[in-house]
């Protein structure tokens, strides 16, 4: 049974099964720990609303650091959670040992370049850096970090630059479980199409790659007809989607590997054809239960942007503060949500 004095890491350590120095790792970004384990530290200690004293810990330290936030605010839908969870930790250290500083960067890919150049510009120790075009970006993520500045890319990487560290769940083992599942949902001989957002972004281009690969090698003669890059635009999507409708009449499944999926359900709506072409999203939020609820999305790969964005501030703020070391990579698990487990989650409790 659990004691009732237990309270912040012991009680996190116990509810979990774990060590207290696992639950430290966990919650710190620190090595020696596998994805797993890690997953469920962080889940437990969101459960009971565990909080580290991190303003305490600057404190102590007596050090005083700036660290930019370089992240796109749109699409809303994932990009809103991955902000709560920064905003969450950017609270945790109150007024005092961190400045944080956030420059307008409107779109995935879209400004970010001068946003960064203006937090180098502004004497940051690090960044939190999403990389929409990291071919754009090598440059001058290879600059901060030969300047001593730490670049965490959360979300998506920019693997050919010098960064610190990626926060991310695993593109590419997050398109293998949605091609696996779909292989699963769907007779041999089946026609898939994959709608993305651009491929030059790591995320997008990894996740269909997985996709392809794991699809095409289990569904027995299966194949991808398609990959439609929709360049995260609403319009876009649906009027592609539109198209790829009437010009495959055989079309058995689509995968949307960002989180921009109502136009490509809407699409399907209008056509006569949801509930019977198989759909696999991204991600989850409020407005996506309604077409779970009618068969219009028979699954969703959800990628915790919420942990993310905590995850990505913490590590690089533990690693400033005190010298704890940035793993070069902290993959989180993706998880699938169902029709029959949807109301585990807290975004469809959302309504």
């Amino acid at each position: 049974m659990m004691h009732r004095g237990k309270n912040g890491i012991p009680r996190i350590a116990e509810l979990a099964n774990v060590s207290i120095g696992t639950v430290d790792r966990a919650l710190h970004g620190r090595p020696g720990i596998n994805a797993k384990t890690r997953q469920l530290v962080l889940d437990v200690a969101q459960k009971i609303g565990y909080k580290p004293n991190l303003a305490a810990r600057s404190l102590v330290t007596g050090k005083r650091i700036r660290i930019g936030l370089c992240v796109p605010r749109k699409i809303a839908y994932f990009y809103n959670e991955l902000w709560a969870g920064i905003h969450e930790e950017v609270r945790s250290y109150g007024e005092t040992g961190i400045h944080f500083a956030e420059p307008l960067v409107p779109e995935l890919g879209k400004g970010d370049r001068a946003a960064f150049k203006k937090l180098l510009d502004s004497g940051v120790q690090g960044i939190v850096l999403t990389p929409g075009d990291p071919d754009s970006m090598n440059a001058l993520i290879d600059r901060a970090e030969k300047s001593g500045v730490r670049v965490v890319c959360v979300s998506t990487d920019a693997p050919r630059s010098k960064r610190s560290s990626i926060v991310c769940v695993d593109p590419h083992l997050n398109g293998l479980t949605a091609g696996e599942l779909m292989a699963n949902f769907l007779p041999p001989s089946s026609k898939v199409a994959i709608i993305t957002g651009m491929l030059k972004t790591v995320d997008h281009r990894r996740k269909s790659e997985g996709f392809t690969e794991s699809f095409e090698s289990l569904n027995n003669k299966g194949r991808i007809v398609i990959t439609i890059e929709a360049h995260e635009d609403e319009k876009e999507s649906f009027r592609r989607t539109k198209a790829l409708l009437r010009e495959t009449p055989d079309l058995a499944g689509i995968y949307v590997n960002t989180v921009n999926c109502l136009p490509v359900c809407k699409a399907l709506t209008e056509s006569g054809r949801a509930g019977k072409i198989r759909l696999i999203t991204t991600d989850l939020f409020k407005e996506m239960v309604p077409y779970f609820s009618s068969g219009v999305i028979a699954a969703s790969m959800y990628q915790l942007p919420l942990q993310q964005g905590r995850l990505a501030v913490r590590s690089l703020s533990e690693h400033l503060l005190r010298g704890a070391e940035l793993p070069q990579a902290q993959f989180l698990n993706p998880t699938i949500v169902l029709r029959s487990n949807l109301r585990l989650y807290r975004e469809a409790n959302l309504m």
